[in-house]
């Protein structure tokens, strides 16, 4: 998309009749997926996962996907996944393997399982790439599919180095491998032949940061304060333990509770950073999640789970996912029909099932 020529837009009179092109409207993301209708897919996971001790899980993840993805709707078009669940498992196996070969190790020798654990250790930022490649592959929009194309040594450059480095300087490079890691995840990503772009800096991610600290510093003084003003008010002279030791749970109870604000708050503020400096060829990412909005759904999605004792939690799931997706949209994308498909070859699930097992949340 070309801008227009100012300068001859000011210099000549406007011809009767002329009228002048609107700007592009944004394409907002929609989801259309429903509480009762995921429920119906979480609960009937949840009971196969448990009478086949774990092996559905795979095949769980797999319907769990296609059914978010297919819910997700940008410019009259869903999303789909085509995870093969069977390849899911094997890289699950492959990863509970390691998991066992290590537990076994340190039975007999401490010698074995410290040299397991530098195995494992070296193959995880593998096990990473294999999972960034496999996910954006088996994920399309109009039939076009998505696809990682960033080098293995550059994992290990983030995921070994950067990170080994941040923990020598106890957690200050935090920001910058954060920063380092959503640009090689975004700027290595592809729709078709046509390449994302990542250009939030470093500094951006330490305001980020900065600012969060901040908040949470302040919450956390807020909190203490109050504790011993009411302490001091309420509690009698002659009570002073029974008093210290309401005191410490009251101290905690409200530190938990203010996690469960703060998190929303910082999550908000980085998805908004992280999306809106994304960019797809020439199309800008947008993302307008409000805090307050989010520390509304945390709060009463925790609420409604304490008190259904966990009944609550996928129509939870589709609260928070709802909202986020659709505080998504894209702009100067033109027609989406644009975007040429790449050719691509097929890439197995070792990296993908063995992520899941080990926790690692890997998305783009």
């Amino acid at each position: 998309m070309t801008l227009p020529n100012m300068s001859s837009t000011l210099s000549s009179p406007a011809r009767p009749g002329a009228t002048e092109s609107a700007p592009p409207m944004p394409h907002h993301f929609e989801f259309r997926g429903t509480g009762s209708e995921y429920f119906r897919i979480w609960i009937v996971n949840l009971l196969l996962t448990i009478i086949t001790l774990g092996v559905y899980s795979a095949w769980a993840k797999v319907r769990k996907a296609r059914y978010l993805y297919g819910s997700t709707n940008l410019d009259g078009h869903t999303f789909q996944y085509h995870g093969n669940p069977m390849a899911i498992f094997k890289g699950r196996l492959m990863a509970l393997t390691m998991i066992i070969c290590y537990n076994l190790a340190l039975t007999f020798s401490l010698t074995v399982g410290v040299v397991v654990s530098v195995a494992l250790v070296l193959i995880l930022p593998w096990l990473i790439w294999k999972s960034l490649q496999y996910k954006l592959h088996n994920s399309s929009y109009r039939g076009i599919r998505f696809h990682f194309g960033g080098e293995l040594k550059t994992a290990y450059k983030l995921y070994r180095g950067l990170a080994l480095l941040n923990i020598l300087t106890l957690g200050l490079l935090t920001p910058l491998v954060h920063q380092r890691l959503k640009k090689y995840q975004h700027d290595e990503s592809y729709f078709g032949q046509t390449r994302f772009g990542f250009h939030a800096s470093g500094a951006d991610f330490y305001a980020r940061y900065g600012i969060g600290f901040f908040i949470f510093v302040v919450g956390a003084v807020a909190i203490a304060a109050s504790v011993g003003v009411i302490s001091l008010l309420h509690a009698p002279i002659e009570a002073l333990p029974r008093g210290a030791a309401a005191k410490i749970f009251v101290s905690v109870i409200a530190t938990y509770i203010w996690m469960f604000i703060f998190y929303p708050i910082f999550l908000t503020m980085m998805q908004n950073l992280i999306w809106s400096k994304t960019t797809l060829g020439d199309a800008h990412f947008i993302s307008s999640m409000k805090w307050s909005r989010v520390v509304i759904i945390t709060m009463t999605n925790l609420i409604c789970i304490v008190f259904t004792l966990g009944i609550f939690i996928p129509f939870a799931k589709i609260r928070t996912l709802r909202y986020r997706i659709e505080s998504l949209s894209v702009t100067n994308a033109g027609d989406l029909e644009q975007f040429i498909a790449a050719p691509q070859s097929e890439l197995t699930a070792t990296g993908e099932g063995a992520a899941d097992l080990f926790g690692f949340d890997i998305s783009l």
